[in-house]
């Protein structure tokens, strides 16, 4: 029989049930070593035979099934609002040990917000948070300084592991003495000492770096030296090398190639501990999240799916298009309400231009006050009716931000558009030879610091080569979309920006017509946007140049997973070139275009994919 507990989910948690003992079969153990064989309390043999025996049902008494898991996480009515700009209302979540709760959401929805209010780096306005005292928070930029080395950041992410070690040899000691309580002492100790993983603890962080590509990074080495995907990594690798009872992640996917994805993915699902996640990376959703709660505006309020991402997108259409028919039923009838009053005061009036005749005078007054009575109580239900949807109506469903701008400029011109012989970056990448045509469409792919985005800056003419040549046609114009967008200290408006970029020109198309930046946030401080939203404004400047040539180094992150969609067909259909250099596993398998891959330092270009 199988067991049934009181909470369902999916993936991860129904793995974990199977490795734990069934209530049921728990029980009926405990109440035969109560009974006995011989116990008198055991129903007697039934005369008619066992064929004939009528079953008799069996009853757990609630004292005998485990408890239900006591949430590790759980945040209770959480409102926030910044300035007159509401980010979150009365929101209530749980997570339960085991759990991975993956966060969606157009950018600066609250995702972000949410975990630091989870996290306490910001209090709410309204509403609680209990979490565990060991919780781990890694936010989108790496939280340490330049002059940190990597033995520094790993250091300092043990400093809670070697304390317990410590405090363990403590209460070990303290058994050789008198203390009736030293006992108890160690066993606590040496709970937490467990829980915490004291004896691999240093193993552990090396297999944490080099299933993040940074196994062989120079322990002394500054984190100012590395690339900005090997500050994120390193981060992240703080965070893997302790056993927190909550782990809090912003976009950890951003930095990292198929393998380390990977391993992230197995990393998380081996944490006893509670997980919540914010993402834009669909298929490590997929791969890893228990549940999924959705921030992005819904008909009740957010709500957590249970199951995987794949799911969630199921029941996210079904809850849109329920809401999107309610709402124009309810349209309907208002519509019909309001015919039914205009036409009440009416019911008894003549045609416009025409008297009663005498004959039908003393007929309509006797029959008058019976049709009188009827439209008024008609009248009365419409505006009862009418009044009872005003005060609560369906809200209409918000239109979506939709990308409805051009990535480039037209393919206008014959010949290469950029040309690349023989050109090295020593130490980094060497690319024999490459042309980029008005057409081209190239994805390139490759390992973590393989070389990709040191071929992009080559190709913008941001880097120079130590040998060889790049030649850029003189009528193109090229465009670079980095990894990091900075800005976050900015205090100019989306739109103060913009304006700049394309010089007052009355044919720029607006930038709120663009469907990358929402009305509301154009005229925002760049520095109160998420990472997400500065992104966009990034794009939406290098857009409004129509380059010949667009290159994106990594366009997919921090964006949202809409935008991801209307991204892809962007640069299906883009007139001009484009490369995209990316570690997206959906962005790859949708891609249309030439692939190229960077390996061992040196560029490998493919075929049509």
């Amino acid at each position: 029989m199988p067991c049934l507990r009181g909470r369902s989910s999916a993936g991860g948690a129904r793995a974990a049930n199977r490795s734990r003992p069934c209530p049921l079969a728990a029980y009926r153990r405990h109440h035969a070593d109560l009974t006995g064989p011989e116990s008198p309390s055991r129903l007697p043999a039934d005369p008619r035979g066992p064929s004939r025996a009528r079953r008799q049902p069996v009853v757990i008494p609630v004292s005998a099934l485990p408890p239900a898991p006591t949430p590790v996480l759980r945040a209770v009515g959480l409102s926030r609002a910044y300035g007159d700009r509401r980010v979150l209302t009365d929101l209530s979540v749980a997570v339960d040990p085991g759990h991975r709760l993956g966060l969606v959401g157009e950018n600066g929805i609250g995702k972000s917000t949410l975990l630091r209010l989870l996290a306490g780096v910001e209090e709410p306005d309204a509403g609680e948070v209990h979490r565990p005292a060991d919780l781990v928070h890694l936010a989108q930029e790496p939280p340490f300084g330049p002059d940190a080395t990597v033995d520094d950041v790993l250091g300092a992410a043990l400093a809670e592991v070697r304390a317990v070690a410590v405090a363990l040899e403590d209460a070990a000691a303290a058994l050789a003495g008198d203390d009736p309580a030293a006992a108890g002492r160690y066993d606590r100790a040496l709970a937490r000492a467990e829980a915490v993983g004291v004896w691999d603890a240093d193993a552990r962080a090396q297999r944490v770096l080099a299933g993040l590509g940074l196994g062989g990074v120079d322990p002394a080495r500054p984190s100012g030296t590395l690339s900005g995907g090997q500050r994120s990594r390193l981060a992240l690798a703080a965070v893997l090398v302790r056993r927190p009872r909550a782990v809090l992640l912003d976009e950890p996917t951003n930095h990292l190639d198929d393998d380390a994805a990977d391993f992230l993915a197995g990393a998380l699902a081996g944490l006893p501990g509670a997980v919540v996640l914010a993402s834009h990376d669909r298929v490590f959703l997929d791969e890893v999240c228990t549940e999924v709660l959705d921030l992005d505006p819904v008909l009740g309020g957010p709500r957590v799916v249970g199951g995987r991402y794949a799911d969630y997108r199921r029941a996210r259409q079904v809850a849109r298009e329920r809401w999107q028919e309610r709402w124009a039923a309810e349209q309907d009838e208002v519509a019909g309400l309001r015919a039914a009053l205009g036409e009440g005061g009416a019911a008894r009036t003549p045609a416009p231009g025409r008297e009663m005749a005498d004959r039908n005078k003393m007929a309509y007054g006797r029959a008058g006050d019976r049709v009188e009575q009827q439209v008024s109580r008609r009248v009365r239900d419409a505006r009862r009716r009418l009044d009872e949807i005003e005060a609560g109506p369906v809200p209409r469903p918000p239109r979506p931000l939709r990308f409805r701008g051009r990535l480039t400029g037209g393919g206008r011109g014959d010949g290469a558009a950029l040309a690349v012989h023989g050109a090295e970056v020593p130490g980094r990448l060497r690319v024999d030879a490459l042309e980029v045509h008005r057409d081209t469409a190239l994805l390139v792919t490759g390992p973590n610091g393989s070389g990709k985005s040191t071929l992009l800056h080559l190709l913008a003419g941001d880097l120079v080569p130590a040998a060889g040549t790049v030649r850029r046609a003189q009528d193109v114009r090229v465009a670079l979309l980095e990894q990091d967008v900075g800005l976050a200290d900015d205090a100019r408006t989306p739109r103060a920006v913009y304006e700049l970029v394309t010089g007052g020109d009355p044919g720029a198309v607006p930038l709120a017509e663009l469907g990358l930046v929402a009305a509301r946030d154009v005229d925002r401080p760049l520095r109160e946007l998420s990472v997400g939203q500065r992104r966009r404004v990034v794009l939406a400047l290098l857009v409004a140049q129509a380059p010949e040539v667009l290159l994106l180094d990594e366009p997919t992150n921090h964006i949202s997973l809409a935008l991801a969609d209307e991204l892809a067909d962007a640069l299906r259909t883009a007139p001009g070139a484009v490369v995209v250099a990316s570690h997206d596993r959906w962005l790859r398998r949708t891609w249309h275009g030439t692939t190229a891959e960077v390996l061992d330092g040196r560029l490998r270009v493919g075929g049509g994919s």
